[in-house]
């Protein structure tokens, strides 16, 4: 079959994987191709046990696979033969050097430029899927441009604004798909070729083009925006606590202004996940690197209150069971950042177990799609022997417990059968709701201890 482009994405991650599988799903005529180092994700992504966890992800791979979505190891000859290449690398915070713990970790990126350059034989669109600083495109259209063999390059800059849980339905329909380019008649034209590839589904007045700049703050700008506003809620949540006012009665009053809406005003343990806290750590070290300090300052006590509701909620815990959690076992709901997905990357749930094994709590965890990445993220802390056991049945991960501390918003965990679960509890029973999803009331008539964020407790001690 004779394709009318050939499109190749470098990384088979959750950006980049999800996005090329829609792709190809809704442009047939394109022959669309993922590839990665990792030879172990591709053979995944091959099969049926993709490596990542999207409701709706394998009905589209499904889809297309076989038909004009590929999944390969051979980055070179992917390279040699695509139109248009996707840049969609892991770009981490740094762990090291000038700017550790905020800046993005550019090495993979910058590998990916030059393996590029190396193999390339023609010309070539290359558009920014990754999360970059603002500028970035910059230094990858100089290392582009250097090449010895005169190929022209454009750069094009394409964030991504999926949620996990919900990436396929992002995809499909999106709020908006942003595309920025030089403001050249090159790169305007590198612009329409990506244009007219979400053309295929997107309405046009959800497709907005910008300069490349705009496009890379964009991104950075829109998670900080998100992640302020959880943070916000938040830090109103203690102070419900304080007053005895109810933190969803206020979110409701306060989302339903037009000016601000209901989206992300639900009291919780904090955001987690790849993006937030990286994007924002990220946010601040260009601000400061600008001499923009009190901007900085302002974006970095976001990241500080979502901190903070976390110890809040394990202090909670401490305090109401007795001041003591030594060996207690204590059921985590969820380790997940949030629900549909598997993605443990910064999850309130690191931070409540690391903390809750440091007070010797025995823990039991259960999730329906984490518990790999949990055992991952926690067996290097869990100490003794037997400390935490992963559990996928709920009803066996709270059998003798004498807490259960809701981490993740699952569905799954409103409809457990909360009399057979506090039948088979230690008591007293507690129910410390980190989401604030479940029918508190009901929890109480049961017998449970309940001790929501952002609402009155209820309890059974005088």
């Amino acid at each position: 079959m004779k394709f009318k482009r050939d499109i190749l994405c470098i990384g088979a991650g959750y950006v980049g994987g999800p996005t090329m599988a829609v792709i190809a799903a809704k442009c047939p005529e394109l022959k669309v191709t993922v590839v990665d180092v990792n030879a172990e994700r591709i053979r995944a992504w091959n099969g049926d046990a993709l490596p990542i966890y999207e409701p709706g992800l394998l009905d589209v791979v499904r889809e297309a696979r076989g038909r004009n979505l590929f999944f390969s190891t051979d980055i070179a000859a992917g390279i040699r033969a695509a139109d248009i290449i996707f840049v969609s690398v892991n770009t981490p915070t740094k762990t090291f050097g000038h700017g550790a713990g905020m800046a993005s970790d550019l090495q993979y990126w910058e590998k990916t430029a030059h393996e590029i350059v190396a193999h390339a034989a023609g010309p070539k669109i290359i558009v920014e899927k990754s999360t970059l600083p603002v500028r970035t495109a910059e230094a990858m259209e100089r290392i582009l441009q250097e090449n010895k063999k005169g190929i022209p390059f454009e750069v094009v800059s394409n964030p991504e604004f999926l949620a996990e849980g919900s990436a396929i339905r992002d995809l499909l329909e999106p709020d908006r798909v942003l595309i920025g380019s030089r403001q050249s008649e090159a790169g305007r034209r590198a612009a329409r070729e990506i244009v007219d590839i979400f053309a295929r589904w997107v309405p046009a007045d959800r497709i907005i083009t910008t300069n490349l700049w705009s496009a890379e703050l964009s991104k950075l700008v829109a998670n900080a925006f998100l992640a302020q506003r959880i943070s916000s809620i938040n830090s109103v949540s203690a102070l419900c606590e304080k007053t005895g006012a109810d933190v969803g009665e206020i979110s409701f009053a306060v989302g339903s202004d037009r000016r601000i809406g209901s989206r992300f005003l639900n009291a919780s343990i904090g955001f987690g996940g790849s993006c937030f806290k990286k994007d924002i750590l990220n946010l601040v070290y260009i601000s400061r690197s600008y001499g923009l300090n009190e901007v900085a300052d302002y974006w970095e006590a976001v990241v500080r209150m979502n901190e903070y509701q976390q110890e809040r909620f394990v202090q909670m815990i401490i305090r109401e069971m007795f001041h003591t959690v030594v060996g207690k076992k204590i059921a985590l709901l969820g380790f997940a950042f949030k629900a549909d997905t598997g993605d443990t990357r910064e999850s309130p749930g690191i931070h409540v177990a690391r903390k809750l094994l440091e007070e010797r709590a025995l823990l039991a965890i259960t999730d329906p799609q984490a518990l790999d990445n949990a055992r991952r993220d926690l067996d290097p802390i869990a100490g003794a022997a037997g400390t935490v056991l992963y559990e996928p049945d709920p009803y066996r991960a709270a059998a003798n417990a004498q807490a259960l501390a809701v981490i993740t918003e699952w569905e799954a965990y409103r409809h457990l059968d909360f009399e057979r679960i506090f039948a088979a509890m230690g008591k007293p029973a507690f129910v410390f709701d980190g989401r604030n999803i479940l029918d508190h009331r009901q929890l109480y008539e049961i017998g449970f201890n309940v001790y929501p964020l952002g609402k009155p407790s209820l309890t059974h001690f005088a």
